[in-house]
């Protein structure tokens, strides 16, 4: 895929009709990325409007071997350039679907508590294609309530961990407990696709050692209705017990 119809396709999915400011957001951000230590991740505001990098954070550098100016000057082509050739189909399809899923399932008043997450393949320094977690949530919306700058999150894991490239939207709750409502793999589906959004919440937090009283705690719903989602999970992916179920994921970071 030539990357002027990532261009273009790119800001078809982020069409907008404003241009808001963050430079409060930015200057605090930058004041904070001072005091932060070094790391396996980054963070930058993004402006998918204008597809450029309004801040990227010290620990670009030091996660990638790359220099923060050449992203700064060219944006966000410089960094498509980079993403691995067979995941830039599966990574521009996850974006369009979030954004569609977005503008019609997630309520306006909702949409700046909504956390996206996705992977990639991206080359570094050396070469070398690493795995990255990009985790975003909104800063600011346009005139539509569509989410075009972003707080993007990047987790670099090493090459060796074959991932499956999925995308997902998570909505936080009234206890401050992210919710699925939105997920997708966009390669081969390790867990069986029977399994909901609730029960992934379920898994997520089961693997995190919680009790079935601080899940339901967390989701709002009853230690009864946990263990019936814990013993749904465990016939649909036909293992025998909760502990072989974490076992499972801890050991297979990307079935989940």
């Amino acid at each position: 895929m030539k990357y002027s119809q990532i261009k273009e396709f790119y800001k078809t999915i982020f069409k907008s009709y404003d241009n808001p400011s963050l430079e409060t957001h930015i200057k605090k951000l930058m004041e904070l990325d001072t005091y932060l230590p070094y790391s396996s991740t980054f963070f930058c505001v993004t402006n998918t409007q204008e597809l450029k990098f309004e801040y990227i954070s010290k620990n670009f550098n030091s996660c990638l071997g790359l220099d923060a100016k050449l992203l700064k000057t060219q944006g966000m082509r410089y960094f498509w350039s980079r993403i691995h050739p067979e995941d830039l189909e599966a990574w521009l399809s996850a974006m369009n679907h979030l954004m569609e899923f977005t503008l019609s399932e997630i309520d306006e008043a909702d949409r700046k508590k909504t956390n996206y997450t996705w992977n990639y393949r991206f080359k570094n320094a050396n070469d070398t294609y690493v795995n990255i977690i990009q985790n975003t949530t909104p800063l600011s919306l346009d005139l539509d309530n569509k989410p075009i700058m972003g707080l993007a999150h990047y987790t670099v894991l090493d090459p060796k961990i074959k991932m499956q490239i999925t995308a997902s939207a998570k909505l936080l709750n009234d206890n401050n407990e992210y919710e699925t409502i939105y997920f997708n793999n966009f390669s081969q589906k390790l867990l069986d696709q029977g399994i909901t959004n609730r029960e992934r919440d379920i898994i997520r937090l089961l693997v995190l050692n919680n009790s079935s009283k601080q899940i339901s705690e967390q989701l709002n719903i009853s230690p009864h209705t946990v263990d019936t989602h814990r013993r749904n999970i465990l016939k649909k992916l036909k293992i025998s017990s909760t502990g072989e179920l974490i076992g499972m994921i801890k050991s297979n970071k990307n079935l989940f």
